[in-house]
């Protein structure tokens, strides 16, 4: 018998302001969403010349299923068609297993009576490759990218229903708000799961700082991170990709339990016919077979204020991705919902922390399925009441599906069982005994603007750092004082002009060998930036994503060397304790001019000038679409 539980009267608080903040926005999109769910289907809809171009390249088979026309003879029954876009390249770990997903699609669909056909791919870029080099200045909008390349695939508007092929950091959020601006869809997504585990997080990170301090070369540098993205397949780290199948896992845009299963699995081929099934409402196992004229629900119906509360709570729970403050801000707005850094930060008050993986602890991702996964840290949520439940998903059994794990019987088929007791109580906890009584992530509000930090990778001896700053204009400027031993003392260190607007708001995870380093040693340090860290910032404090950012007027243009600043986590504050007469009689100093020159040119930037000058701030989701 399923357990019912009230929901906390907090989480509940926060959804209730969602939905009265939003009131007027989602309502205005789910006029749209009934207005284009009300059309006759596509090929129906469309001159005949439109259909004949729509379906010129199919075989005569799907071609007389789809548009009902066999050598010109009517055809009884038409069947859906169900539009695929995918990230797939062949460069990139995480996205070369959908290779050959498209054909098993087609496959299952023509099974069923249906057909697919691939709408459209859309760029996926690596931010491990790109990191600390101008490619990693496109990083950010190629999100919103992707969201445009999303809705040009789905633009050619002959599709009953779609499937999101895609895994890691912008692709995800990218394909999430292109798929909610058709929203009349009935839409899953289909992940590729994690490589198999190689080198230990916490040994490649050790090897990093050793290349820091110049104790190590290249070579052996590079053998250790070859040794750790060693295969197909996500990262094993906890960052802002494997975030994102959790989120989608508490969202229920997945068929359940498959975000981290390997891609070499047997299972998991079955678990993307799964998809297929289910996007036509046709799903097998699970909690129970679908009532009779059961259909998957339209994504922008599914994704309301519950169900983006949900994904914000499993964030909050797991230790997730601080990119998500950002990237789930865009993907509301794109479902007329609106929501900020106060709600994060409300729930984060109360939601337990139920995960330890890295950063936030030593197990990789492989380690967090075998001991329980999305399923157990879903079933608890559920059971303490931190999670809506009365949810639509793709699936008919309701969010209480994705408590459970998915294996497959000698002959193939799929089933489901609870995820049971934690295995491994290092890595995953219950809801009554958690790792912390407060989820990973803390708004901090002062006189330098509003910013997040990522705690729970923190120990609690370093929440709180008092100490004068020094002021950098760049990452490499950073790098330059650490090598010529400038920083050895207790130290906050201000990189400014990484904001939206400045550059494209890198991820500045090449800052955390060095200040691990120097925290090593002894000093007392912590960063503060308007860029990003992501979850890479690991157990140095980083007060990130600082609004408003330096390039737009952002109090982080006043800061000068030697000011003395606050980081406070405790208390959730971010002050340069200054004299506040002089500090407000300060001037705002303006960007290097060979910064400036530098911005936005080689490597395709310039490309993006246009989203770098409409970009909103990163609390507003740094949109450039809006």
């Amino acid at each position: 018998m399923q357990k019912t539980t009230a929901l906390h009267p907090v989480v509940l608080a926060v959804t209730e302001r969602v939905r009265t903040r939003s009131a007027a926005t989602r309502s205005s999109y789910l006029a749209q969403v009934d207005a284009a769910a009300q059309r006759k289907p596509g090929a129906e809809r469309m001159g005949c010349a439109n259909v004949a171009h729509a379906f010129a390249a199919m075989p005569d088979g799907d071609k007389a299923r789809v548009t009902g026309i066999d050598k010109f003879r009517v055809v009884a029954e038409k069947g859906p068609n169900i539009g695929i876009v995918t990230a797939y390249n062949d460069m990139l770990s995480a996205h070369a297993p959908l290779q050959h997903y498209p054909d098993l699609i087609k496959l299952e669909a023509r099974r069923l009576g249906a057909t697919a056909q691939v709408a459209g791919g859309v760029p996926a870029m690596c931010d491990g490759v790109t990191q600390g080099t101008p490619g990693m200045e496109l990083s950010l909008f190629s999100r919103d990218t992707i969201a445009m390349a999303t809705a040009i695939s789905l633009s050619h508007d002959v599709f009953d229903c779609a499937l999101m092929l895609g895994v890691c950091d912008k692709i995800v959020p990218g394909l999430l708000i292109g798929a909610l601006h058709f929203g009349h869809l009935p839409t899953v997504f289909v992940p590729a799961g994690p490589m198999t585990s190689g080198l230990s997080n916490n040994d490649k990170a050790k090897v990093r700082e050793k290349a820091a301090q110049g104790l190590v070369g290249r070579s052996e540098l590079l053998e250790a991170e070859s040794a750790a993205y060693h295969g197909l397949g996500t990262c094993t780290f906890y960052g802002t990709a494997n975030s994102n199948q959790m989120l989608l896992e508490a969202m229920g845009l997945h068929v359940p339990g498959t975000a981290f299963i390997n891609p070499g699995a047997d299972v998991r081929q079955e678990l993307t016919r799964e998809a297929v099934r289910t996007v036509l409402g046709k799903q097998t196992g699970g909690a129970a077979a679908p009532q009779a004229g059961w259909k998957c629900p339209p994504i922008g119906v599914q994704v309301d204020e519950r169900c983006i509360v949900n994904a914000m709570v499993a964030l909050l729970a797991t230790g997730g991705s601080t990119n998500h403050l950002i990237h789930w801000v865009a993907v509301a707005r794109a479902a007329g919902i609106v929501i900020d850094w106060n709600d994060f930060s409300d729930l984060s008050d109360v939601v337990p922390l139920l995960t330890r993986v890295y950063p936030n602890g030593s197990a990789d991702v492989n380690q967090f399925q075998a001991a329980g996964g999305p399923g157990y840290v879903i079933r608890e949520l559920l059971d303490a009441g931190y999670l809506h439940a009365d949810v639509l998903t793709v699936r008919s059994g309701g969010l209480r599906e994705y408590t459970a794990i998915p294996s497959a019987h000698a002959d193939g088929a799929l089933q489901w069982a609870d995820a049971g007791a934690s295995q491994d109580e290092t890595v995953v906890r219950p809801a009554s005994d958690p790792f912390s009584a407060s989820g990973g992530l803390k708004l901090l509000l002062g006189n330098l603007g509003r910013s997040v930090i990522k705690v729970s990778a923190v120990p609690h001896d370093r929440h709180v750092i008092e100490a004068p700053c020094r002021v950098f204009d760049s990452q490499e400027a950073l790098h330059h004082a650490f090598h010529a031993d400038e920083l050895n003392q207790d130290l906050i260190c201000v990189v400014r002009w990484q904001g939206p607007q400045a550059n494209g708001m890198p991820e500045l995870h090449k800052l955390t060998p060095p200040l691990a380093v120097l925290q090593g040693k002894g000093f007392k340090v912590a960063l503060v930036t308007d860029g990003r860290m992501s979850g890479a910032s690991g157990k140095v404090p980083s007060a990130i994503h600082v609004s408003p950012e330096a390039a737009s007027g952002g109090p982080l243009a006043k800061v000068r060397d030697g000011d003395r600043i606050r980081l406070d986590a405790s208390a959730g504050t971010l002050q340069v304790l200054v004299d506040a007469a002089e500090w407000d009689a300060r001037p705002l100093a303006t960007m290097p001019e060979t910064l400036r020159a530098a911005n936005g040119v080689g490597m395709g930037r310039e490309l993006f000038a246009g989203m770098r000058r409409n970009a909103l701030t990163a609390e507003e989701g740094a949109c450039s679409w809006l």
